[in-house]
């Protein structure tokens, strides 16, 4: 593979998961990986809790915005190296065809934004979110990605999903 990466993750609400996922990768992944997020049904806001999640990391949040996957399937868009899911609802809909063939995997994670308790119980549900991407994204980062072949990049991407 190529020496530079583009990621989009991928939710329904495109709010909170796929918003931190992509903030993470473009904080730690520079200048190998762009990351990019969007949704199938995106809610249209950002999910302030995780952007305190990600600013009490010291990530930036500028720029952030809720959108669909529409945006990446365009003939202009990007072309998307990695696709993943992370969260169940994405992972089972019909998507986009992606140009360029990318792997794809799901890296399911808890919704925080369904939590339903008191603050504390919801910024802990945005804690556990935030370490679990932030783990996966940093095995993705681990990976010598530019020296593997795509079948045994599919199968890292797929494993690290389960950790």
């Amino acid at each position: 593979m190529a020496e530079h990466y583009n990621v989009l993750f991928l939710c329904t609400g495109n709010s909170a998961r796929s918003i931190m996922a992509e903030a993470i990768l473009n904080f730690k992944g520079k200048p190998r990986f762009n990351a990019y997020s969007a949704g199938s049904h995106p809610s249209g806001k950002v999910r302030p809790e995780a952007l305190q999640r990600l600013q009490a990391a010291h990530i930036p949040v500028e720029g952030l915005r809720s959108k669909s996957w529409d945006e990446f399937a365009l003939p202009d868009a990007p072309k998307m190296d990695f696709v993943f899911t992370v969260c169940d609802n994405a992972a089972n809909e019909v998507c986009p065809i992606w140009p360029g063939q990318p792997v794809t995997a799901h890296w399911g994670v808890a919704d925080p934004a369904g939590v339903q308790g008191s603050p504390q119980e919801v910024e802990r549900a945005f804690r556990e979110a935030f370490t679990i991407l932030e783990r996966r994204i940093e095995l993705l980062l681990s990976l010598p990605v530019a020296s593997l072949d795509r079948l045994a990049i599919k199968k890292e991407v797929d494993e690290i999903g389960r950790k």
